[in-house]
């Protein structure tokens, strides 16, 4: 998870824990019995509307999605550009070294395909279908969570109704009634805040990074369909910045992608290899023998 979400959070969780606190003892504010009944029947709901192995994929990809960091859009802009002009320089199947090192699935997948020596249609279909049956897969997980964010105020009032009726029935024993309140009252506090400080800004958060991945997937597809047609890097380049948000064009702008110094130490590439072209500008060509 990213510092700036941690400090957020905890500077939220002071502020909800403060205005409780402030009213006098916290301690009343937890019931044992209200916590059993909305999370037994919140979570049993889910076992009978969905299958294991999907509860099970919703809980990997919520953990997954606050424990590792997606790249930024113009970080993977680098890489093709980088791969573009490596292209080039010694070929298509000198690729294959990135494709053993890139953590980005997508990416390497991709890559493989270039090496394989598959026609840009066929990457497009692959990748198109890849990135279409990702997105089910993602709306079905937060279908999971906005539907558990619907059930739990219900189970909220289950919860209520249950100490409305123990109070009723114990009526003349103020002991009995005494005990029966807090779970009338707390029981609807942990439907609405389980449902709105937990599962919906889930399925909010799963939302958000499926559109960023979606977008990464959408210029790893340009990107490589680029490469494969040996397209050249600078216009690349300008082709892959359009999908940017205009905050981040102007690093890029002074040329920062297609830096002759940084792809030589990258590639390992000879500075002969480096020849001035007519104009003032430099651009890569492979060392002839």
């Amino acid at each position: 998870m990213e510092q700036r979400t941690i400090i957020g959070l905890g500077v939220c969780a002071l502020l909800i824990a403060f205005g409780f606190a402030v009213n006098g003892n916290v301690g009343l504010y937890f019931n044992i019995a209200a916590l059993f009944i909305v999370l037994g029947g919140t979570f049993g709901a889910a076992f009978l509307s969905f299958r294991t192995e999907r509860l099970s994929i919703v809980f990997k990809v919520m953990l997954a999605s606050y424990r590792t960091r997606m790249k930024a859009p113009e970080e993977i802009v680098e890489i093709l550009v980088d791969l573009s002009v490596k292209s080039r320089l010694k070929g298509i199947l000198s690729l294959q070294e990135d494709e053993d090192e890139t953590s980005i699935m997508f990416l390497r997948r991709a890559l493989g395909f270039l090496v394989d020596g598959y026609t840009e249609v066929q990457i497009k279909e692959i990748l198109n279908t890849e990135m279409y049956f990702f997105k089910l897969r993602r709306e079905e997980s937060e279908r999971v969570l906005r539907t558990l964010a619907e059930i739990c105020p219900s189970f909220g009032l289950v919860g209520s109704v249950v100490g409305i009726i123990g109070m009723l029935a114990s009526v003349g024993e103020v002991s009995m009634i005494l005990a029966t309140i807090p779970i009338a009252l707390t029981s609807t506090l942990y439907g609405v805040v389980f449902a709105n400080l937990f599962f919906l800004p889930f399925a909010v958060h799963m939302r958000e990074r499926t559109d960023h991945e979606l977008l990464l997937q959408k210029i790893i597809l340009e990107g490589v369909s680029a490469i494969e047609s040996e397209l050249n890097p600078r216009v690349l380049e300008m082709k892959l910045k359009s999908f940017l948000t205009p905050s981040s064009r102007p690093s890029s702008r002074a040329g920062r992608l297609i830096s002759v110094k940084r792809i030589q130490e990258r590639f390992q590439i000879k500075p002969e290899a480096v020849n001035p072209a007519p104009g003032g500008n430099r651009i890569l060509q492979p060392v002839s023998n």
